[in-house]
């Protein structure tokens, strides 16, 4: 349940298989606005941290460590409801289940979400703080993944495996 004057901040960093021209990301790359444009048009969005503002970029200008292939979203909504309706409800889905085809397999953990007091916009260096947290932790209250959310049912719904969408 989110708590009183809380909203649901989630980071979810990812690596390219190739640079962000390359033709073999360019179908994730072409699908970047149209996916991102329908989450911020949805019941219970808040807030997402912006790229460059150029069109198919994503927030490929926003690099982790200097490097151009992390692509990271970093997002804020209402409920946990909420960001499980744009995960696995609509066509973000489609593109998640197709992440081997552009991402690379990441031997660590990748996704963390935290509450947020309403209101407050978390930066790209307090969110991989929270994903450091969670890495050396574990879920906490801190920083958690979606198993650590009893009402995450779309979740369990679709039997994610812990290590693909922790």
């Amino acid at each position: 349940m989110t708590p009183e004057g809380h909203h649901l901040a989630e980071l979810n960093v990812g690596r390219l298989l190739a640079e962000p021209g390359d033709p073999r990301v360019a179908e994730f790359m072409a699908a970047l606005d149209r996916v991102n444009g329908l989450g911020k048009r949805m019941p219970g969005f808040v807030w997402m941290m912006e790229g460059s503002g150029e069109p198919g970029t994503g927030n490929t200008e926003t690099k982790i460590g200097g490097d151009a292939r992390f692509v990271s979203n970093l997002t804020v909504w209402e409920s946990v409801e909420t960001l499980e309706s744009f995960v696995w409800n609509t066509v973000h889905r489609q593109f998640y289940e197709r992440r081997a085809e552009w991402f690379e397999v990441l031997g660590e953990m990748h996704f963390v979400m935290w509450w947020v007091p309403a209101g407050h916009r978390p930066t790209l260096e307090e969110a991989l703080g929270r994903l450091e947290h969670k890495r050396a932790h574990g879920d906490s209250d801190q920083a958690f993944g979606w198993s650590y959310l009893k009402e995450a049912r779309l979740w369990r719904e679709r039997n994610c495996s812990a290590v693909a969408a922790e």
